[in-house]
């Protein structure tokens, strides 16, 4: 079924946004003058999510639903399962994939924005924010303030008020994200609003799978070469004097740009609330109450599906959505490299040698026996895998030209997790706040007031022309 799923094309209510994979718009240029270039993006082998291998036909078969639920576009008054759960009062977009889109159904942000059909789709009333240009990247909004106390949150792009499937006495409004900036670049502007992209989800299994121990031996094991460079890290959170682990369990979070969810099933779950405003059995109220805004849905949207006949209903009919989205990513494959050429391999070795790898970990290993649908029998294909991700999966303080001013957990205003690079070459937009989309920016904006990155950057900058293009050609290798 996976294979049948091509995203040649976002369905969207309104219409059809068609998607140019491989397309690069114009989005930021190099912050100095520079005889490198971006080689640009690579075009994709596929248009279809690829499964990991190594799955069994069971697997397949909970991966399969999961894509299909992640292509569902979401109806507010949705009942069935080609309607969804119920969109809103308050949304982002209406369809898993429209964000997670590139280069395949669980990548990250696709050339062209889905979300200005989105604003508009059933009729709805919304106007298209200033930072959601056509060829820009699909942006989430959050406030530094509200009524002058920190805020922090996500304040949701658009509302269901005129909507074709919701009560005509519904009259919710858009929040006021002006004065406007540059759209395509989302630099300036309200100075309240920060940005963010969605991260790719390919491979993301296999990062979940990857044991506590190995993150932190690996961040104590490079401490001391790590300092002489500057770099630190922590993972995100702290708990009872227990430095590197989450104030939940004690373990360590590793999902997000400031890698504040714990695991694949969290994510989901709170995607679905905050991105789509479907609440769920982990995230069970609406973000919004407001009464004729609703579609007549139970709460929580989303739950378990005790179906009428077990014995002829199929396994995955009982899941919830945010579990077979969990499912679904969880069973990704890691995004397939290119041939090395001469030039990658002599910038793979200058990637390591000016210190990109003190951050950029090349590769970790799975745990020795994980699971996916049952604990007595690990799943081949997350068991043992190597996981060549380039992160060390912990936050660093990245500068002011980067801070975004937000805190979640332990990672602070100007914290960021390692963005894992691999699938790089296939990407189109670059930093938290998708900024720009050319290789060459995205390295400058490293180095600042209060990055860690400020000596790995100068070794960047003293490299020759020609060595400084052999690490980009690396990089849009992955």
């Amino acid at each position: 079924m996976h294979s049948l799923k091509s995203l040649y094309h976002v369905v969207l209510c309104s219409g059809v946004l068609s998607i140019v994979f491989g397309a690069e718009p114009v989005a930021g240029a190099p912050t100095r003058p520079s005889q490198v270039t971006d080689p640009g993006v690579r075009a994709s082998t596929t248009n279809d999510p690829v499964p990991l291998s190594g799955l069994g036909p069971d697997e397949l078969a909970f991966f399969d639903d999961g894509l299909a639920r992640f292509l569902t576009i979401e109806m507010v008054g949705g009942a069935t399962a080609t309607q969804g759960n119920g969109l809103g009062p308050r949304f982002n977009s209406n369809q898993c994939a429209s964000c997670h889109s590139q280069p395949y159904a669980g990548g990250s942000t696709p050339a062209l924005n889905p979300l200005v059909l989105v604003a508009t789709a059933n009729g709805a009333s919304n106007s298209i924010p200033w930072f959601e240009a056509a060829n820009g990247p699909a942006r989430e909004a959050r406030f530094l303030q509200s009524n002058g106390v920190y805020d922090g949150g996500v304040h949701n792009l658009f509302v269901v008020t005129g909507r074709s499937d919701v009560s005509s006495s519904c009259n919710i409004t858009q929040p006021v994200f002006t004065p406007a900036g540059n759209p395509v670049t989302g630099q300036g502007g309200n100075t309240n609003v920060v940005f963010r992209i969605p991260t790719p989800m390919l491979g993301a299994g296999l990062i979940e799978a990857i044991p506590d121990s190995a993150i932190l031996a690996n961040m104590a094991a490079n401490a001391a070469q790590n300092g002489q460079l500057g770099v630190h890290g922590h993972a995100n959170a702290i708990l009872g004097g227990n430095t590197n682990v989450s104030a939940n369990d004690g373990t360590v979070t590793r999902f997000g740009w400031k890698a504040q969810n714990k695991s694949l099933l969290i994510f989901a779950g709170e995607a679905y609330n905050v991105e789509m405003g479907i609440s769920n059995q982990l995230f069970p109220q609406e973000r919004d109450e407001t009464a004729n805004c609703q579609g007549g849905n139970a709460t929580p949207n989303d739950t378990d599906n005790f179906p009428p006949n077990l014995v002829s209903s199929p396994p995955t009919a009982v899941l919830s959505d945010i579990e077979a989205f969990a499912n679904f990513m969880r069973m990704l494959a890691p995004p397939t490299p290119a041939a090395s050429t001469p030039s990658t391999l002599s910038g793979r070795s200058q990637f390591v040698s000016i210190g990109c790898a003190a951050c950029h970990t090349p590769s970790f290993t799975t745990g020795a026996a994980s699971a996916t649908g049952s604990a007595r029998s690990p799943s081949p294909a997350l068991s043992a895998q190597p996981v060549n991700l380039y992160s060390d999966l912990i936050v660093h303080h990245m500068g002011q030209g980067l801070a975004d001013g937000i805190t979640q957990g332990q990672a602070g205003p100007d914290e960021y997790r390692t963005a894992p690079l691999w699938g790089l070459g296939e990407r189109i937009y670059f930093l938290h706040d998708g900024r720009t989309s050319n290789l060459v920016a995205a390295i400058e904006a490293h180095t600042g007031s209060g990055s860690e990155a400020n000596t790995v950057i100068q070794h960047y900058n003293a490299l020759g022309s020609a060595q400084q293009q052999d690490i980009l050609n690396f990089l849009r290798s992955l």
